[in-house]
């Protein structure tokens, strides 16, 4: 089956430019990643912050120029695209940012923000476009006498439901949701996780769930692809993943999720050493330097992400021996936020 969205070998490298006495030096975002999702699904991202994550959703919607690879969007390539080949496109995917009070214009009542890409992509007549913005306001769960005011009369949570209607407005296939309820109260992240199920199912969206909180992700994907350093370490079904993982770093992620019960709960080992700095990353596999597997030939040979089994894929040289000594899922299970 054609997915709906794949990514290929995508490379995002920016310039940092040198300072009195430094030299100028490359730090490389993205590093070759490729991925696919398919109508109706939803591929968390996980990974920390700085890993590439948010740049990899701005570069398949055109909010960044990849330096190199392919966005294929139902089988056309959109890196190549002009502004004008790209509009269509612009109306098929969408995208939800991490902070709902700056991307809303604060200028802006809530109905110039969802009448905008009405009249942009010339979806309504003016006298539709009323009865098309109540029914947004309504789809997300806020009343639709909301409209007339400004992004800063609501709270965060009702802040996102905007977004999320604004997103909505032109009926897109996939939208990127960056980071949707990181910064929302714990009882708003549940209500905007269940808000953005009930759409998918409705409309049978597909997303790409970009967080730093596996918890979360969890819930909502049903595929998770992890990075490290600008690149995609292991690819599984979130069931698989999370009773299973066979990445040493997906596996240290694990046991740092907090568990719900006191008497199961401890601290577990964290990782050693730092975060690598993507200016000058480490040889061979990039995380090697904090890797309790580590051997020579980690430090020597980048891994390649390859088929481990059946819909998972590994850059590990040891990912047989992380899956042998895996934690049970009762161990690495937490209690939904939804």
């Amino acid at each position: 089956m054609t997915p709906l969205l794949e990514v290929r070998d995508l490379v995002k490298t920016y310039r940092i430019p040198g300072k009195s006495g430094v030299k100028p030096a490359s730090l490389k975002a993205v590093a070759g990643v490729s991925l696919q999702i398919a109508a109706g699904e939803t591929l968390g991202l996980v990974g920390e912050s700085g890993c590439g994550k948010s740049t990899i959703g701005k570069l398949i919607i055109g909010l960044t120029p990849a330096d190199r690879g392919a966005v294929l969007f139902g089988g056309t390539d959109l890196i190549p695209l002009s502004a004008r080949q790209m509009r269509p496109f612009r109306r098929q995917v969408q995208m939800i940012f991490q902070d709902p009070f700056s991307s809303l214009n604060p200028r802006m009542t809530v109905e110039d923000t969802l009448t905008e890409p009405l009249i942009i992509h010339r979806l309504c007549s003016a006298s539709e476009r009323p009865k098309r913005v109540a029914q947004l306001l309504d789809q997300v769960g806020l009343e639709a006498a909301s409209a007339a005011r400004y992004p800063h009369e609501f709270s965060g949570g009702q802040r996102q439901r905007i977004s999320i209607a604004r997103a909505l407005a032109v009926e897109p296939e996939l939208i990127i949701a960056d980071e949707p309820v990181s910064a929302l109260d714990l009882s708003v992240q549940a209500q905007i996780l269940n808000l953005l199920r009930e759409i998918q199912q409705e409309h049978n969206l597909s997303y790409l769930f970009i967080a730093h909180d596996l918890a979360v992700v969890e819930h909502v994907s049903d595929r998770v692809a992890v990075m490290y350093l600008g690149k995609i370490v292991e690819i599984a079904s979130a069931d698989d993943l999370y009773r299973q993982p066979h990445h040493p770093y997906t596996e240290a992620l694990l046991r740092a999720i907090p568990h719900p019960d006191p008497a199961q709960s401890g601290c577990p080992a964290p990782l050693k050493g730092e975060l690598p700095s993507p200016l000058d990353p480490p040889s061979g596999c990039s995380f090697h330097p904090r890797c309790p597997y580590a051997s020579a030939v980690c430090r020597q040979q980048e891994p390649a992400l390859l088929d481990f089994g059946v819909n998972r894929q590994v850059a590990c040289h040891h990912s047989d021996k992380v899956a042998s000594g895996t934690m049970s899922h009762a161990s690495t299970s937490v209690s939904s936020p939804v």
